[in-house]
């Protein structure tokens, strides 16, 4: 069954990333957060949960915790007190450095044969996500 086998290799790959992210204290979530914020600097709050795809009940006591080691920092925007950005700190920007190895042993990890089988794997899988996306859209929309 194709869920098993997604359910499996999703469970394996974020234990991979727990055991290389344990020497930081880092949990997998709060590693994707610090790589969308070297990625694509500050974020607000709710740009951060659609792209890492949470919600705000799980987003903000992750981000409390990133708060409270230092990581980041939650600033509320002076025209529109609403908006709150992540903004990280020098120690999230110098751990960028001393993470750069994860990327590179997960993908030895995958035995994937070459750059280009990756690129098609990535490729195939955000195919996937759009198709399961469009189903879940189509199954909330009453038919006529």
């Amino acid at each position: 069954m194709v869920c098993f086998s997604l359910y499996s290799a999703t469970r394996a790959t974020t234990r991979a990333y727990t055991e290389l992210l344990e020497p930081w204290g880092l949990t997998y979530t709060q590693y994707l957060v610090l790589v969308v914020l070297w990625a694509e600097g500050p974020q607000p709050v709710h740009e951060m949960g659609s792209l890492l795809q949470l919600d705000s009940g799980t987003l903000s006591p992750l981000l409390k915790r990133m708060q409270s080691k230092g990581l980041l920092e939650r600033r509320r925007d002076s025209d529109d007190n609403r908006v709150v950005t992540i903004v990280p700190t020098e120690k999230a920007i110098e751990l960028r450095d001393e993470l750069d190895h994860i990327p590179l042993a997960i993908a030895q990890a995958t035995g994937l044969p070459d750059v280009s089988a990756a690129r098609e794997l990535i490729e195939t899988l955000h195919s996937l996500t759009l198709a399961m996306r469009e189903i879940n859209s189509n199954e909330r929309q009453p038919t006529p």
